[in-house]
Order: structure tokens, then C-alpha cells, then sequence
């Protein structure tokens, strides 16, 4: 019991640490959404680790209609977790989420498609969140991704890919993919993106540093070659 109160107490002065608007425990007790959502989902999660599935879901539902954040009971949340303003927030069942994590509002952290060799949906669909990690507004994470410690995703950021230890990604673009395999285009794909779809932009971009290479690698042995009938 007194490690569970002592997480809680880290919970509120994660608050305090990461919201100059917040001044006091008290405060962020009485007037943190986010604070309030982690807390009933720190029960959630207990009692459906219990086999209590069903009760775990209804006070998962209970926690969105005060707060208006989703966590799923079945998500795994470390120490130190602070949501800010909250709104929006949506976290899926197979999430993991490190120490000392931040999100913004509307942060979505959501569960894809993807199949194993087989062709069965694998148990794992949602991200893992490493320690320190902050998400911005509006980001979508997207699928069971790695989010390495330390790095940071900024506002309305699509993430579909593992991110590195103590890196910075921006930026959200939509164009078209490739085709997907029959097999896959008759399975339902959730938020309509599936992580293995070619992206021809990035193969694009392949061809183009490898061409770019080539050149290079060309123009020194002209130069070489010049120097060398100087002599």
C-alpha cells in the first residue's frame, strides 16, 4: 500500500515540476484532470492485472466521462506521468509508458494492425514509451513502436516508426502509399494507416542520396584522375 501512495505522490509533483500553473500538491490534487484520470487508472489497472476485466472497463469509462482522457486499463503507466491539460487523450491497451513521461492534450498513443508470419494480428498493437519522453499536442503515435528515452515529439506529429534515444521528431505530411498485399487490404486497418505499406516518398529519397552518392564519388575521381596527368 505504501509504495502505491508513494507513486501517487510522485504523480503529483510530476505536475508540479512540468506546470508553472499549478503551485501546490493541493492544488494539483483538487484541479488536475490529468492527475485524476492516472490515479483511477492506476485501480483500473490493478484489478484488470486481477482478471477483474469487465469492472476494470467501466472504471476506465467512468475516468473518460469525468475527465474526457482514455486510458485503457489494460495500459502499463510507470512513475512520474503527468498529462497536461488532457483533453483528448487517447492511450490503447497494449501501451507501455515509462518513468517520467509528459503528453499534451490530444495525444493519441494507438494500436495498428500488423501480423505476424503467420498472417494472425499480433497481441502487441501499441507503442512503448521510454523514460522522459514528452508528446506534444496533437501527436499521434501509432502502432507497437519503440519511443526511445529522452526524446521528444512535437505537436501534430505523425510517428509510425521506432524513434532514437534523445532525438527531436516534427512534422505530419499525408501522401499516397503504395498498394497493400490482398491479404491485408480485407483486414480492417485501424486509424487507416498500416506501418508496412512502401512509402514511396522515402524510397524516393533513397534513390536520390544513393544517385547523389554515385556523383560524388565520380566527381573525386575525375579530380583525382586530373591531378594525377598534372603531375
Amino acid at each position: 500500500m505504501g509504495s502505491k501512495f508513494k507513486i501517487i505522490i510522485e504523480d503529483l509533483d510530476a505536475i508540479l515540476k512540468r506546470d508553472p500553473a499549478t503551485r501546490s500538491r493541493t492544488e494539483a490534487l483538487l484541479c488536475s484532470s490529468g492527475f485524476h484520470c492516472i490515479v483511477i487508472h492506476r485501480f483500473a489497472h490493478a484489478l484488470w492485472k486481477r482478471n477483474f476485466r469487465l469492472t476494470a472497463r467501466i472504471i476506465s469509462q467512468i475516468a473518460r466521462f469525468l475527465t474526457g482522457i482514455e486510458i485503457h486499463p489494460g495500459a502499463r503507466v510507470g512513475r512520474g506521468f503527468f498529462i497536461d491539460h488532457g483533453a483528448g487523450v487517447v492511450i490503447g491497451e497494449t501501451t507501455e509508458i515509462g518513468s517520467n513521461v509528459t503528453l499534451y492534450h490530444d495525444v493519441t498513443l494507438g494500436g495498428t494492425t500488423v501480423f505476424d508470419k503467420n498472417g494472425k494480428v499480433t497481441a502487441k498493437r501499441h507503442p512503448t514509451i521510454g523514460d522522459n519522453v514528452i508528446i506534444g499536442s496533437g501527436a499521434q503515435v501509432l502502432g507497437p513502436i519503440k519511443i526511445g528515452k529522452n526524446a521528444k515529439i512535437g505537436s501534430n506529429a505523425i510517428v509510425v516508426k521506432d524513434v532514437p534515444a534523445d532525438t527531436t521528431v516534427v512534422g505530419m505530411a499525408a501522401h499516397k502509399v503504395e498498394a497493400l498485399k490482398k491479404e491485408q487490404q480485407k483486414c480492417f486497418c485501424a486509424y487507416g494507416i498500416d506501418s508496412n505499406a512502401p512509402d514511396p516518398l522515402e524510397k524516393k529519397l533513397k534513390e536520390m542520396t544513393a544517385e547523389l552518392t554515385a556523383l560524388r564519388r565520380e566527381l573525386n575521381e575525375l579530380k583525382n584522375g586530373n591531378n594525377t596527368n598534372a603531375k
